[in-house]
């Protein structure tokens, strides 16, 4: 089967009937056109339309190596550095489609389970691991251009470092029973981003286990037996494009996953009660530098979508004039070309890896990945600040429809726009820095990959500082 449509996509999805509650209400009919849903989902569909389009076929697909179908880049096991650079250019063109605003486009699972399957060999003759299962799904999401949510964090019971839950009743999912069927999986896990919308959803260990039941890594359809997504409130106040220019389109829903004593078929399970697995295999795995590479991709779209919102206020209403306008601008210049150049560099010095892929240099995109928690936060106040009042004084759509168009035509220019041009510009800054979707992007990209504490404890660990230390060396026994 060729790489899908977006009607591919809803057709599939709606079929599945998966168990998705929202504010109290199980959804009951088909969720691509729930309001909470649908305009995600018709913008995730989109996506996969640009793969079908001529003019964009040979970089969004590559010929299938078992079928010679049209299958997804998104899943290409790069060999090559030009494989590398092609998957970068479909991540961007991907991105440019949501302004960034998708981190759970189908490129970014795709990815991940591209990198575990090519990592396979690392769970080979280890106990309780089957790295001919990961391999042989992979193929099939692979022909099936299947989409994909995944849970890795448990519920926020108890922060402290070595908490181990000792409850009866489980709370964070773990394994309760195995059958001849499969293993048994009973409580809860978060933060399924995009939950309900996809064919699957796939799970896996994060590391910090200390109990075996808690070790596993599988895949399941998102209709599996027992399986619900408890969604949080959306953060789509409706269907204007005038009105919410963003979130209209690109609200990706977050949700609770319980397990209800899901069975996984043994077909699905990679890996169970292994607790080394559960706490090396991500970071011993190609999944941290392919994961890595498609976010910072994603992110420095992001950036530029944002650049372009700051200044198009700045020429609207005529403030480049102003040192400190440009010195915020600067600020916004600075992190963009940073994630810029780092990526590049990333790019540039990958080398072939164990697992015989194109592997991305890690250190500049945890450099990356480690700033941009800063920066974003930053680029988001500095267009607040560039807006000022302009953010506030916002008419909808419904105003302009009115007899109050004279007045707001009047009062509401700007220097180079009319008012209703200004007015849908600054809602577009408003839907980026100050709606609930937009405070909720903020919030996302300071926790994308985990504390960011943590990331950097991570860079520090893990960076190859020994060439400094003998550069400081050599120049003391000069002294």
């Amino acid at each position: 089967m060729p790489a899908i449509s977006g009607d591919d996509y809803l057709r599939r999805i709606d079929q599945l009937k998966t168990e998705v509650w929202y504010n109290g209400q199980k959804i009951s009919g088909p969720i691509s056109q729930h309001p909470a849903f649908r305009g995600a989902m018709k913008s995730q569909a989109e996506l996969y339309d640009i793969q079908l389009k001529d003019n964009y076929k040979e970089l969004m697909t590559y010929p299938s190596p078992t079928t010679g179908d049209r299958i997804g880049t998104s899943y290409l096991q790069p060999i090559t550095k030009y494989d590398l650079f092609k998957r970068g250019k479909m991540i961007r063109t991907w991105a440019k489609k949501h302004g960034g605003m998708m981190g759970r486009s189908p490129d970014y699972m795709n990815t991940i389970v591209m990198a575990f399957a090519a990592s396979a060999s690392f769970l080979k003759g280890k106990t309780n691991c089957f790295p001919e299962r990961l391999v042989k799904f992979y193929e099939e999401a692979r022909e099936k251009d299947l989409s994909f949510t995944h849970t890795f964090i448990n519920p926020q019971v108890n922060r402290s470092e070595y908490y181990v839950e000792d409850s009866k009743d489980p709370i964070a999912a773990r394994i309760v029973d195995e059958t001849d069927e499969g293993v048994i999986i009973k409580g809860a896990r978060l933060l399924a981003t995009q939950g309900g919308m996809t064919d699957e959803i796939l799970v896996f260990s994060a590391g910090g286990i200390f109990e075996d039941d808690n070790a596993y890594f599988f895949s399941i359809p998102s209709n599996a037996r027992g399986l619900k997504f408890i969604c949080r409130e959306s953060f789509q106040k409706g269907d204007s494009t005038f009105n919410y220019p963003l979130s209209s389109r690109f609200e990706e829903m977050d949700s609770i996953v319980v397990f209800d004593h899901v069975l996984i078929p043994w077909e699905r399970a990679f890996s169970y009660k292994n607790i080394e697995v559960g706490n090396h295999f991500q970071r011993s795995s190609a999944f941290l530098p392919f994961n890595l590479h498609q976010v910072i991709h994603r992110q420095i779209v992001k950036l530029e979508f944002a650049l372009g919102v700051a200044e198009e206020i700045i020429q609207s209403i005529k403030i480049a004039g102003y040192e400190n306008v440009q010195s915020k601008m600067a600020d916004v210049i600075v992190g963009l070309e940073s994630m810029k150049g780092l990526l590049t560099k990333a790019e540039a010095n990958a080398k072939t890896d164990e697992f015989g892929l194109m592997r991305p240099e890690v250190a500049p995109l945890q450099a990356a990945s480690s700033a941009f928690p800063t920066i974003y936060p930053r680029v988001i106040e500095i267009i607040q600040l560039l807006g000022a009042s302009g953010l506030i004084s916002i008419p909808t759509e419904a105003d302009f429809n009115s007899e109050l168009r004279c007045d707001l035509n009047q009062y509401l220019q700007s220097a180079t726009l009319d008012a209703e041009a200004r007015v849908k510009l600054f809602r577009l800054a408003w839907d980026l820095t100050m709606s609930p979707f937009g405070t909720r992007q903020t919030q996302y990209e300071r926790f994308f990959f985990g504390n960011p504490y943590k990331l950097a404890s991570e860079l520090y660990f893990g960076y190859d500082k020994q060439g400094a230390r003998e550069f400081v060396q050599l120049f003391m026994d000069e002294i």
